[in-house]
């Protein structure tokens, strides 16, 4: 049945190419100057590269980032198209009102400050017994100071809810941007401290104060970021995974007022939680019991207004573009106010945007198309499967099990979410508004907790650009938005679709057996379903991929971290090599008829390479290095194709090419 539904995809996709008007790889995007086998990125991306230099409103833009800013334009074109006589309550009226709110600058810049005022006064009288309070209320949708928490499924019953307390309350977000002193790192830890003063200046802190509540807010994030994990150390489940009681939790940690702390999140009646990073929790608990209360008050006033900066007057938005994206990321110029305005209904509001998304540009017909291309990629994956050397029977059998029990989410949740509510009145500002919407979205999440796991519930919106694959429900999710060229055309051939969204699917899939996916079964539950021999081999063939990645600089003397990606390049070494094999089973896959001057192979390396074409500023390229699990997109297709003998084949790569890799030094995990 699986091959008829593969047969009739190949027909319908190949209807364009066969008429003399190809579609999927466009010879623009090359750089023919550059030789196949001496740099196939630029080879394949060079032209789009010259043809698309960087705007300074961006830090990278690549044809992923196109096709954000199609569905960005989209969801523009809905929200603007929304009138101002909605019926009070209503999705349109929530959705354009708080457009309306973000767009208003000359009522932003009148009010200033304005709208933290009685916020900022509650904080500045916090007593030394609320502390945990005021620490929950922001917990609920605001900041996350001294640490994280969130409601997730358990990771050992899948079926359960359980909540996390997790290493946080860095405002660089990483732990290396306060330990590490090369000179990109330290230019950015003085742009912090800078930006510190600055909103606590604009906030209503006189100069000299705002230095030394800097100095404290400082003195507490270095502490915090000392004690923290590296973030390889937080792919391992095994040391993440420490369940507690919540009278061992107050027992091991006695000067974190907990019931407070519960109370403030709506969480009362908690029975266990689990802890990632005891170690991080120890640290906070040390800085309640010694830290003078000025400084604590200080720190959680500096989260509190560095929440809101971006919703609130020109000065307080530049002040947060200036650190966050210029100073970290190598942007020089700040978005259009319509873009800042609309991702915020498109994200508070993300399931009411993304039902009128649906009714608008979602056909139904790509759906049931891009189902058949899940049922081809799942057919190839367990192939690959059964044919793995390095893998015992027995543990062939459970992860064909998992394979086969994937839950697939195409498009658009069956069931919507509801923010009936929530209000949005523009007689508040826009910062009230925002605060409300974000407190209703994490109250919905912590409710969550004494419930059973949502299984049906979507964890990205259907105007997202992206996709995604949970360990706990083991799903693969493909937003409505991604199914849009050059990901996915249906007018192209299927070398070009297989190459760009084929590889997207095989991605996902392989993510429920990457380095971390593996460790759960079908039902979502934290089991070793390994023999250890296959554990082993796995480890080694994952390690000798890392290092693959390891060994590429990224810019100056840096080198790519191929432990942190880990992950993601398993999946894409995956995806890429299902997707190819699905590809095989077409009538195009079988042949070797040209199009448009390049055999059915080229094109599905090509149209593969397409999907990663972007340029990007060397800072972004170093933050990236710091805290992205994905690759650099030069490496995810540089490195990647490498391990693929097909790829040689398709463009005579021999010995002695930049690009070549012996076959002994190739990496087949899946």
């Amino acid at each position: 049945m699986k091959s008829c539904l593969c047969m009739i995809l190949a027909c319908t996709l190949a209807v364009a190419a066969q008429a003399g008007n190809p579609k999927g790889v466009d010879r623009a995007n090359l750089d023919t100057s550059v030789a196949p086998g001496e740099n196939f990125y630029k080879y394949a991306c060079g032209g789009w590269q010259r043809n698309n230099p960087l705007d300074p409103q961006y830090a990278r833009f690549g044809t992923f980032d196109q096709l954000r800013e199609n569905s960005r334009e989209q969801v523009k074109t809905i929200i603007t198209g929304l009138g101002t006589s909605q019926k009070p309550g209503s999705i349109e009226q929530k959705v354009g009102d708080l457009y309306a709110m973000g767009m208003d600058s000359v009522r932003l810049n009148n009010e200033g400050a304005t709208p933290l005022a009685i916020d900022l006064q509650s904080l500045r009288l916090m007593q030394p017994a609320e502390v945990m309070k005021w620490i929950g209320w922001m917990h609920v949708g605001l900041a996350d100071p001294f640490f994280n928490s969130s409601v997730m499924a358990d990771l050992k019953d899948s079926d359960t809810n359980l909540l996390y307390l997790m290493q946080g309350g860095l405002g660089m977000g990483d732990r290396d941007y306060y330990l590490e002193n090369d000179a990109s790192t330290t230019a950015i830890r003085k742009a912090y401290q800078d930006y510190i003063q600055r909103v606590l200046t604009l906030a209503g802190y006189k100069k000299g104060d705002a230095k030394k509540a800097m100095k404290a807010i400082m003195e507490i994030e270095t502490l915090l970021a000392t004690n923290a994990m590296t973030r390889e150390e937080t792919r391992d489940y095994s040391k993440l995974y420490n369940l507690t009681t919540v009278d061992r939790l107050k027992a091991d940690y006695p000067h974190i007022d907990w019931n407070m702390f519960f109370h403030a999140i709506g969480v009362d009646g908690v029975q266990k939680v689990c802890v990632f990073q005891p170690k991080s929790l120890a640290t906070v608990d040390n800085i309640l019991a010694t830290m003078p209360q000025w400084k604590v008050r200080d720190y959680l006033i500096y989260n509190y207004v560095n929440a809101a900066a971006r919703y609130l007057g020109d000065d307080f938005v530049m002040a947060h573009f200036d650190m966050y994206s210029r100073a970290m990321s190598g942007m020089q110029m700040i978005q259009p106010r319509w873009k800042r305005a609309l991702d915020v209904p498109n994200t508070a509001l993300g399931e009411a945007v993304g039902q009128l998304y649906v009714e608008r540009y979602f056909p139904a017909e790509s759906k049931k198309k891009m189902q058949r291309l899940v049922d081809n990629l799942r057919v190839a994956l367990g192939e690959h499967i059964q044919s793995l050397e390095w893998m015992s029977p027995d543990t062939k059998v459970n992860a064909l099990v998992k394979l086969n029990s994937f839950t697939v989410k195409i498009g658009y949740p069956d069931q919507w979410r509801d923010y009936s509510g929530v209000s949005i009145d523009p007689a508040h500002s826009y910062w009230h508004n925002v605060r409300d919407l974000n407190r209703f979205n994490a109250q919905y999440e912590y409710s969550q907790l004494f419930k059973p796991v949502d299984k049906e519930r979507w964890f990205m919106t259907p105007q997202t650009v992206n996709a995604y694959y949970e360990p706990s429900s083991n799903e693969i999710c493909f937003p409505a938005a991604i199914l849009q060229p050059p990901y996915f055309d249906p007018e192209a051939d299927d070398a070009s679709n297989y190459g760009a969204i084929g590889v997207v699917i095989g991605h996902e899939m392989t993510h429920g057996f990457d380095d971390q996916g593996r460790n759960f079964d079908h039902k979502g539950n934290m089991v070793d379903w390994w023999t250890a021999e296959d554990a082993a081999k796995f480890q080694e063939l994952a390690d000798k991929l890392g290092a693959q990645y390891s060994a590429e600089i990224v810019a100056d003397d840096v080198h790519a971290n191929g432990a942190f990606t880990m992950g993601e390049n398993i999946a894409d070494h995956g995806g890429l090599r299902v997707s190819y094999t699905a590809f095989k089973h077409t009538d195009q896959g079988k042949g070797n008829e040209a199009i448009d001057g390049f055999t059915p192979d080229q094109r599905f390396f090509l149209s593969y390479a397409n999907v990663w074409a972007a340029n990007i500023t060397k800072e972004e390229i170093l933050r990236r290095t710091k805290v992205d699990p994905h690759s650099l997109g030069v490496n995810r297709v540089n490195v990647a194709i490498r391990n693929l003998e097909p790829f040689f084949k398709a463009f005579d790569i021999q010995s002695g090419d930049k690009m070549w890799r012996d076959p002994a030094d190739r990496v087949t995990i899946w």
